[in-house]
């Protein structure tokens, strides 16, 4: 089992796995009181910082209720927080666009992270053909 240091910036809920539920995905909690208008956009703080293992990374996303729930979506959709952001100031954010006006309460989850192996290095072969078969296209499959 990988250990993680964990720094709290606030009296942030601790991460916690929950022991039956059905993704491997830690959700994250607002570290603070935010008010956001439609169109705002906002760094929202997560009240934590971490030292990721040699050769890992996290990556952060919206929970899925997320948006229903509180009317933001994430501005860059994913975000990765590579190995190297762990220094003592280091906080994760959460990079919030609102889509109408909101408040989002201190120890609101509002995201989840999970901690992914970094990718192997690539070859990138440069080649005229790669198949002869085409699948058909982006969106050839259709909608049902």
């Amino acid at each position: 089992m990988l250990e993680i240091k964990v720094k709290y910036f606030s009296d942030v809920e601790p991460i916690q796995f929950i022991e039956g539920k059905k993704s491997d995905w830690y959700d994250l909690r607002s570290a603070e009181e935010v008010e956001m208008k439609a169109g705002d956009f906002r760094l929202i703080k997560l009240g934590v910082g971490m030292i990721l293992p040699e050769g890992y990374e996290a990556h952060v996303a919206p929970r899925s209720g997320t948006f229903k729930n509180f009317g933001i979506i994430q501005a860059n959709s994913v975000a990765v927080i590579d190995g190297s952001y762990c220094g003592d100031n280091d906080q994760w954010l959460y990079p919030a666009i609102a889509l109408r006006d909101t408040v989002i309460h201190k120890n609101d989850r509002i995201c989840q992270f999970r901690i992914i192996e970094n990718q192997p290095p690539v070859n990138f072969v440069k080649v005229e053909h790669l198949k002869d078969k085409d699948r058909g296209g982006f969106g050839s499959t259709g909608k049902n």
